[in-house]
């Protein structure tokens, strides 16, 4: 009985040293992990912020293209283009009268 209770003793013993080498292996895979994951949330963080920066920067460019198109519209207006504006509302204030009395007489026709 002795010997059988050795046997037995020996053989847990090695299934411990088993399980024990087992929980280092785990234990060292989820270090692996745990260190893994913190590079890539470093490295999350870092194109986060790399990309904030270029979006900003994107935008203020496109403020200052912006406000450079509103003066170079303000200030660079073509000579055919004003032409045909100054034509346009020259237009407009000789056919405006004529339009004015045909809208009112149409306005007292169906008033009545």
């Amino acid at each position: 009985m002795e010997m059988s209770y050795l046997a037995h003793e020996v053989e847990l013993s090695k299934r411990h040293e088993e399980i024990l080498g087992l929980r280092t292996t785990l234990l060292q895979q989820m270090e692996e992990q745990l260190e893994s994951q913190a590079n890539k949330k470093k490295l999350q963080a870092i194109e986060f912020e790399s990309a904030n920066k270029r979006n900003s920067l994107l935008l203020s460019d496109l403020g200052v293209a912006e406000e450079n198109l509103k003066a170079r519209a303000c200030t660079h207006l073509h000579p055919p283009f004003i032409a045909l504006q100054t034509k346009y509302w020259t237009f407009v204030e000789e056919h405006l009268p004529k339009w004015e009395q045909f809208y009112w007489v149409k306005q007292r026709t169906l008033l009545k």
